[in-house]
């Protein structure tokens, strides 16, 4: 849905909303701050909703499977044990063309009485590009999604701007944070601060910041992404709303959000098919927040991994990375992803050599039992994810969801290794992953892994 159509029906629900507080008997309405106006919507001063939220539109369940059949599905008919476990959300990668990112030859926007000085350089990201500007502005570029002129503090937006332009003013202060394997970028740059209203409730978070943010008060429930307090939002002067693809799913939710005066920042990091083009995501938010040289710190960490791997050669052992879903169907990863990718930095192969997923845009594939037994079979490690069902426990437990695994190589080598729920909401700190893998790989300590565990 383009955005003028946006303002134009957004502007009608503003006048609707208004009508029925008046009618209602309700207070007086509350503005969304002028400084947040977001270029997109009309409705700067439209009215918080004294109503029901919205009823979202019908969720797909991400991570989950269809009936087992002897071909791959895209059907999902059942919730998965954690909903929120965005990055491997077959609803968010489906939503865009997976090979819509920054063409090669893009040049920065001219803004009226703006100067284009640089381009934030980037090693691995393709989906996003930071321009700089004099006087300290800067230009997020999201390809498919939209631009957002970052605007330093005590100035305004230039005169003329393309209305499609996002507005976001700093300093931040008071963001709506739903896109949550981001969080992690924030806690890294140390401005979990800025994250007051979440997503998620206490339960639902496994990292340690934004459970201590919310048990300290600094952070609050303010409505799961498809159904946001919109009350709340705009009583505590909601500045920015961070939102994963899975947003555009629910188009009326994020028509609101603007048309209250809020701009929606939609992360694509989900979609680097380079597990380092995700993390690189933390350069972005350094720019949004003025701390770039942060940013580049705790990237250049991260990329001390790949330093630490140089000179090591290939195993040549093959990695089977998967979940098990209630119905009996298994969710494996297409050969050209992110997981992949970081099994072969790590010293490994993929067991799948060229799986893809004919007719859509998800890195996430569902196999019946019998197609990933007919190659997985002989892989010589195991690795279940459990970010998308509840992590196993043990082989047994594993065997007990279907026997053919009794028969599987990995199973009968005590090579089977699990990946914890903490990892979808360490998108900045993914890199240790390789490290993990490579510890597997070599027969290391597990002590010293973050994220893996073996299953005994």
């Amino acid at each position: 849905m383009k955005r003028k159509t946006r303002r134009i029906t957004g502007t009608v629900i503003s006048v609707l909303l208004c009508a029925a507080l008046i009618l209602g008997g309700c207070g007086g309405a509350k503005s969304a701050p002028a400084e947040n106006t977001t270029a997109v919507s009309t409705a700067s001063e439209a009215a918080a909703p004294d109503t029901k939220t919205p009823e979202p539109a019908p969720e797909t369940a991400p991570g989950s499977a269809s009936e087992s059949s002897s071909a791959p599905t895209e059907a999902v008919s059942e919730a998965p044990q954690n909903e929120e476990a965005e990055a491997y959300s077959d609803m968010e990668e489906e939503v865009l063309p997976e090979t819509a990112g920054v063409p090669e030859e893009a040049t920065a926007p001219e803004l009226p009485g703006l100067t284009y000085e640089s381009t934030m350089p980037l090693d691995y990201a393709e989906l996003f590009e930071v321009y700089y500007y004099n006087d300290g502005y800067k230009l997020i570029d999201v390809p498919l999604i939209g631009q957002y002129l970052v605007v330093p503090e005590g100035r305004t937006a230039p005169e003329g701007l393309d209305p499609e332009i996002y507005i976001i003013q700093q300093p931040l202060k008071e963001v709506y944070m739903a896109a949550t394997g981001s969080v992690s970028f924030f806690d890294e740059l140390g401005a979990m601060d800025v994250l007051t209203m979440s997503s998620l409730e206490e339960s639902g978070w496994v990292i340690d910041a934004p459970v201590k943010a919310m048990q300290e008060g600094k952070m609050v429930y303010a409505g799961k992404y498809s159904a946001p307090d919109y009350e709340l939002m705009i009583g505590r002067g909601c500045e920015l709303a961070i939102e994963s693809t899975m947003i555009l799913h629910s188009p009326e939710v994020q028509e609101m959000i603007e048309d209250l005066g809020i701009p929606v920042f939609i992360d694509r990091c989900s979609y680097e098919l380079d597990a380092f083009g995700r993390i690189e995501w933390i350069k972005a938010y350094g720019a949004m927040l003025n701390l770039e040289d942060v940013a580049e710190e705790c990237f250049e960490k991260q990329e001390a991994v790949l330093d630490a791997l140089d000179d090591f050669e290939n195993t040549g052992k093959t990695v089977a990375f998967f979940a098990l879903n209630s119905n009996k169907t298994v969710t494996v990863r297409k050969t050209e992803d992110f997981i992949p990718n970081m099994i072969e930095l790590a010293g490994g192969k993929y067991i799948f050599e060229d799986l893809q997923n004919p007719g859509s845009n998800s890195a996430s594939v569902r196999l019946s039992m019998e197609e990933f037994y007919s190659t997985a079979v002989n892989a010589d490690y195991l690795i279940y994810n459990g970010t998308i069902e509840n992590p196993i426990k043990s082989r047994e437990e594993l065997i007990g969801k279907d026997a053919l695994f009794a028969e599987f190589k990995a199973v009968k080598e005590d090579n089977v290794w699990v990946v914890g729920k903490t990892w979808y909401q360490s998108t900045a700190t993914v890199g240790y992953l390789i490290t993990d893998l490579n510890l597997m790989l070599t027969g290391g300590d597990p002590a010293d892994m973050v994220f893996l565990s073996k299953v005994e």
